[in-house]
């Protein structure tokens, strides 16, 4: 399955998500994908797989679409970084966009997610639109540092 069983349906969902993406934060393929229940027909398992990836070809459709609100800059990949090829016009044209709206990024070109990841949409904006809470990008902060882990 390369593209969702209805991939218009999919990618209004994606986009409706990614509009609510405020200004100077991110928000992942994946988490994005999690906020959309499992398309009719298709299997939980297979969902789970394909769903961040899907997300991206609704992101990669978004310069073919008319709708021009679309803040397209604001998605990157799970590991904080630009998914397009890095040098490309459009990765460059991404870069700047989010530097504009005060993200940095690392020397190893990556956005960290702890500070600059979006925590999702609010929960009465979730259940009118029909979706499900974010899966969460930001990592769990080491709340004991001096303590050594067991496990």
């Amino acid at each position: 399955m390369n593209f969702p069983p209805d991939s218009k349906t999919y990618f209004d969902h994606v986009w409706l998500i990614v509009r609510q993406i405020p200004r100077g934060v991110v928000s992942t393929y994946g988490q994005i994908a999690s906020m959309i229940p499992v398309p009719q027909g298709v299997d939980e398992m297979d969902y789970e797989r394909l769903g961040a990836v899907w997300t991206g070809k609704a992101m990669n459709a978004v310069s073919s679409s008319t709708d021009t609100d679309i803040p397209w800059q604001r998605v990157i990949n799970s590991q904080g970084g630009i998914s397009l090829p890095e040098g490309s016009r459009a990765a460059v044209e991404q870069r700047r966009r989010l530097e504009n709206e005060g993200l940095t990024f690392s020397a190893s070109g990556k956005v960290n997610l702890n500070t600059f990841g979006w925590d999702g949409p609010d929960t009465d904006w979730l259940r009118e639109n029909n979706f499900l809470t974010p899966k969460p990008i930001k990592k769990p902060t080491d709340t004991n540092p001096g303590q050594m882990k067991l496990f």
